[in-house]
């Protein structure tokens, strides 16, 4: 016999939640369909609660170990219909129009350690030194939750997520991780199971992890997903870059994206701490101020990607993604540059 944990992300509004369940199964059987109370994760009424998970990603369970794995689902209503809730049932058809573009994406997933009330590392009380040293820090008197990090990581590698790096970020307890480059699919499956990884390591720590986009009020810097993104087209030329980088300007584009970007992403862009405002687009060349950033490698080199710096921590990957390859891959398609 063997574990498998099914993993699906929930209907809770406005930021949704992931939730897991064990199931045994015996040696030799791949993970069937299986279902869940829909009334109790906000995904259906009482007096008709059977939801259906249907197995879409799996990866060896670092945690148990073993032949264990983790099962990454999506929800279905039980006649097969993807439920209101499954992001990634509206991905699949986006991905497919455009995959002769060969979208890659890299996000960076930040996130802030909380003990109790307080960010880890924050004295009771009081407030830490201001932010300066803590990114990329080295020493205890500036990184807080290291042996956590450095765990998850060990972890997702040996479940075979593409994660590509770690870093400590601007303020004590707050931390980065980034998957990719992968396709669209691909990156937001890893995604969430490094998320669900990241909250499984911390709980064992005493610890929470939180993607709260503003996680300390005040003159630090917020969390984000900043999304790295290109297409075959921008890998081979820069005049694809800058067709990307005006179509997300362009009309009512960047309305349709900040409002799907994340719950309080206003709270987070206003213009300081390395953020543009969330009601006026811009990019530019290795400007970390502007809504998207053009790296100073591509500039050079003519070809490469870009980084769209406004989706929140708490983001929905499958739903930046899909918002990335829709309008971008369309503006090249129309322009003849795939």
């Amino acid at each position: 016999m063997y574990k498998a944990e099914y993993i699906w992300i929930d209907g809770t509004e406005p930021t949704a939640l992931l939730r897991s369940k064990t199931k045994i199964l015996a040696d030799g059987v791949e993970p069937p369909v299986w279902g869940f109370d829909g009334s109790s994760t906000n995904q259906a009424e009482g007096h008709s609660s059977d939801r259906v998970l249907r197995p879409v990603f799996t990866c060896p369970d670092p945690i148990r170990g073993g032949d264990s794995v983790l099962v990454l689902c999506e929800v279905e209503e039980i006649d097969g219909a993807p439920h209101s809730s499954n992001t990634r049932a509206l991905l699949r058809p986006i991905a497919e129009q455009y995959a002769d573009q060969d979208s890659w994406f890299g996000i960076e997933q930040e996130y802030t350690f909380f003990k109790g009330s307080r960010p880890l590392g924050f004295p009771d009380g009081g407030f830490p030194a201001p932010q300066g040293p803590y990114y990329c820090g080295v020493g205890a008197d500036a990184i807080f939750g290291r042996d956590i990090v450095e765990l998850h990581l060990d972890r997702c590698l040996a479940a075979g997520l593409k994660l590509s790096g770690i870093n400590a970020e601007v303020m004590p307890g707050q931390w980065e991780f980034q998957v990719g480059p992968a396709s669209p699919l691909e990156v937001a499956d890893h995604l969430w199971v490094a998320r669900y990884l990241l909250y499984r390591t911390a709980e064992e720590f005493g610890v929470e992890a939180t993607l709260d986009p503003k996680p300390a009020r005040g003159d630090w810097n917020g969390a984000g997903a900043h999304t790295n993104f290109s297409t075959r087209a921008m890998r081979e030329g820069y005049d694809a870059i800058i067709t990307a980088c005006e179509a997300l300007g362009e009309g009512d584009k960047p309305m349709e994206h900040i409002t799907q970007y994340g719950v309080g992403v206003e709270s987070r862009l206003t213009g300081a701490h390395e953020t543009a405002p969330w009601n006026k687009y811009s990019y530019g060349v290795s400007h970390r101020g502007a809504s998207v950033r053009i790296p100073w490698q591509v500039e050079v080199d003519k070809k490469g990607y870009i980084e769209d710096r406004r989706p929140n921590a708490n983001v929905d990957p499958y739903v930046v993604t899909r918002l990335l390859v829709n309008t971008c891959c369309a503006a090249l398609e129309k322009a003849g540059q795939v």
